[in-house]
């Protein structure tokens, strides 16, 4: 799933070109690099990539290793839900009783092999068609930005596969230190895997209108309606909500596997600060920068532009081509409404 608008990492993310087509952390965007962590377990034709019509054209160019017909452009967006339904009715008309994973584009992780190991044992226990599987992150601090799973009893003596016992929204933070001192709670990535039968089924359970709009463009395709002109023509009247609040949340047939990998979402630019070397102010700078009596600073500037920092801390500076973002750590939160009352030709 590639189709998020970055806001908090505006101004290098932006409309067209967001987050996960962006090196953020490492030298490769993060989308190519989430598809070479699947490559070796899945082969090229097997990987879809939903994003919007806005980026298909970047996505393109970014995963050259992806057939271009395999690159979906929504229309218009409607969150992950939809995405997961129409990726079911792709994987359907390959293999009715197929199973797939749903992965987001803009994670960081560095371990492929374990990565590997554990989506490849969530293949195997979706691939029986009885459950929906999803991959939990141990936690390392209280964090109030994700939402948990709570892990119920083993389902499987022979692998570490765990019955759910519920998901639960983002909690404040007692409620998380309680979490994370139970044991018993994993955050919740939005890394999934099922047969397509299985979470079609689920969504018509608990969200049928969603199953009559996924159903028109199955009938519609099965008749070699051109894709773009079939999601133009339902895509804007399909309900606008999660897989984790339509299905995930409601659904009794729910395993986890822990995650067997690090894990990191980079939410945001002190996030991105984790995966880069500090000098011995704990400054974190990529691009040309020169620091006096500063410490705990973020700095990204384009090439060959200097930026100099004199007697400031917990500063995130990032500047490209055509703007400048200046802000305090404290607030990197709220760069997203900042970008809201930002003009359209910067976003």
């Amino acid at each position: 799933m590639a189709g998020g608008r970055g806001e908090r990492f505006w101004p290098q993310s932006r409309l067209k070109k967001p987050k996960h087509l962006l090196p953020i952390v490492g030298d490769k965007a993060m989308l190519a690099q989430a598809v070479d962590r699947v490559l070796g377990l899945v082969p090229p034709e097997n990987i879809f990539i939903i994003t919007n019509a806005e980026q298909r054209d970047a996505v393109l160019e970014i995963c050259p290793e992806v057939l271009p017909a395999q690159v979906i452009g929504e229309p218009v967006g409607r969150d992950t839900a939809a995405a997961v339904g129409l990726a079911a009715v792709l994987v359907q008309e390959r293999n009715p009783a197929g199973a797939f994973a749903i992965l987001p584009a803009d994670h960081v992780i560095h371990d492929t092999e374990g990565f590997q190991k554990t989506l490849s044992l969530g293949f195997e226990q979706a691939e029986k068609g009885e459950y929906l599987v999803t991959i939990g992150i141990a936690p390392s601090e209280p964090a109030t930005g994700y939402g948990y799973i709570h892990q119920g009893e083993r389902a499987s003596v022979e692998s570490p596969v765990f019955k759910v016992q519920r998901f639960v929204e983002k909690p404040d933070l007692e409620t998380a230190k309680g979490y994370l001192a139970s044991g018993e709670y994993a955050w919740n990535a939005g890394m999934f895997v099922w047969q397509a039968l299985t979470v079609r089924q689920s969504i018509a359970r608990f969200v049928p209108e969603l199953e009559a709009s996924l159903t028109a463009i199955q009938s519609e395709l099965s008749i070699g309606t051109e894709l773009s002109s079939v999601l133009s023509l339902h895509y804007p009247s399909i309900q606008k909500i999660s897989i984790d609040f339509a299905v995930m949340e409601k659904a009794d047939n729910v395993l986890t596997i822990p995650a067997a990998f690090d894990w990191d979402d980079v939410g945001e630019w002190p996030a991105v600060a984790r995966h880069y070397e500090a000098d011995a102010g704990g400054n974190v700078s990529r691009g040309k920068s020169v620091l006096k009596d500063s410490s705990s600073n973020i700095i990204f500037s384009d090439e060959g532009h200097l930026v100099a920092l004199l007697g400031v801390d917990d500063l995130i500076v990032i500047r490209t081509p055509d703007a400048t973002l200046v802000c305090h750590k404290d607030q990197a939160q709220n760069i997203k409404e900042l970008v809201s009352v930002i003009g359209e030709e910067l976003h």
